[in-house]
């Protein structure tokens, strides 16, 4: 008996439906692409880019203009600069209209006065380059009440420089300056060691939380929701809770230890090297293993309680039940699990931020990108380090998908 095979029809009707399908996708394909591929394919274009919060704003020629002098040696003043210390902004020029009742003196290149309008142009402007264009005048009237007509009125400025943002100039700038600190492997080893560490302890967690929690008993609804308290409490709560209990002047931690004779003075479980990276992975663990608790317990309840059974029957011990029976089903969803946490505790900035700031060997690729970008202005060094963490991200992902058999799960 052959096996059915799928219709292969090429006709008007196939593709009809073909088209009513692609028109039916395109809102999910163009959400995903504005949500996630586009702010993607601008990270990688800024990494490439010399880029400082500075160049935000394109290049542009300002004008400001004011009355000075009084009497005889009455002027209107403009001054004219270059946004950028570094970009050359072309075809520069401005023009205004001179208020009613003003007599003009001699005005000089490259300024020319066409009745009462004035008009300046000076071409190319250098990086940093600043001008200052004095026109004598005089005035007909109260020069205080004319005061206000000359800076209330806004000269018309043209010019444009290259956005760095948007010209088709790359550099490798900025990995040179990520690749060539010293501290970039530091970092990658602390991010290596807080994920690692952290996926496991979360998943291992989860799983004995799981089998405590595999049985029915008075209360359980009350201990399941207890465990969930870490991973549903606010960070900023939570965080601010473990640094006071550790603190190592006021925190109750230290005075427990300190009663009790296992340390003879506080400790600062935060603020030293290496306790402070195991402090932050600790806290890692422990605020995030009900999620893996949550779904272990789902899968487990899901197995037939007929092989436990049969187990039972031909004298397993609990731990042969554990390892031969629970493990197999298991691993499924521990994989998948363990690529997600793997995944966001990668990218975890808020926890390590809220606790250390970085400080104390805690310094992650994620506080990397947020010092670059932020506390030095280096927007483009930021994106570099960005596109490091998406491509240790994806090469562990080829490995994982490489190596782990679908048929566990995945």
């Amino acid at each position: 008996m052959s096996s059915a095979t799928p219709p292969t029809a090429t006709g008007a009707l196939a593709k009809r439906e073909a088209r009513l399908a692609w028109a039916l996708l395109a809102p999910t394909v163009i959400s995903v692409s504005l949500v996630v591929i586009l702010p993607l394919l601008a990270i990688i274009w800024i990494s490439f880019k010399p880029f400082t919060l500075s160049d935000l704003r394109p290049p542009a020629p300002i004008v400001r203009e004011s009355l000075r002098g009084s009497g005889d040696d009455l002027r209107i003043e403009y001054r004219l600069r270059n946004s950028s210390q570094e970009i050359a902004i072309d075809g520069v020029s401005f023009s205004d209209v001179l208020p009613d009742g003003v007599t003009v003196g001699e005005v000089t290149a490259p300024c020319v006065l066409d009745g009462q309008q004035l008009l300046c142009d000076f071409g190319t402007l250098e990086g940093g380059q600043r001008e200052r264009i004095r026109i004598p005048i005089t005035v007909d009237g109260d020069p205080d009440a004319f005061e206000d007509l000359v800076e209330n009125s806004e000269p018309d400025v043209t010019g444009s420089g290259p956005n760095v943002l948007t010209n088709l100039d790359f550099s490798l700038e900025n990995f040179a300056r990520v690749f060539d600190g010293s501290e970039f492997w530091g970092v990658l080893w602390v991010t290596l060691f807080y994920t690692v560490f952290g996926t496991i302890g979360a998943l291992v967690m989860g799983l004995f939380a799981a089998l405590l929690l595999n049985k029915s008993f008075r209360g359980q609804g009350i201990i399941r929701g207890l465990y969930l308290f870490p991973y549903v409490a606010p960070v900023i709560a939570v965080a601010f809770t473990w640094v006071t209990l550790f603190d190592p002047f006021s925190g109750s931690a230290n005075a427990l230890l300190v009663q009790m004779g296992v340390s003879s003075e506080p400790i600062n479980f935060f603020g030293e090297r290496p306790l402070a990276l195991i402090m932050v992975t600790v806290f890692e663990i422990w605020r995030y293993f009900p999620l893996s608790f949550l779904f272990i317990l789902a899968r487990m309840q899901s197995i037939n309680s007929s092989m436990y059974e049969a187990a039972d029957m031909d004298g397993a011990s609990p731990f042969q039940k554990f390892w031969l029976l629970s493990i197999p089903q298991l691993l499924g969803i521990l994989s998948v699990l363990f690529l997600l946490r793997f995944i966001w505790t990668f990218n975890k900035f808020d926890d390590i931020f809220l606790l250390t700031g970085g400080n104390a060997g805690t310094r992650t690729l994620t506080v990397n990108v947020y010092e670059q970008a932020f506390a030095i202005s280096n927007i483009g060094a930021g994106a570099a380090v960005a596109v490091v963490i998406l491509i240790c991200l994806i090469a562990f992902s080829f490995v994982f998908f490489r190596f782990i058999s679908r048929e566990e799960g995945l």
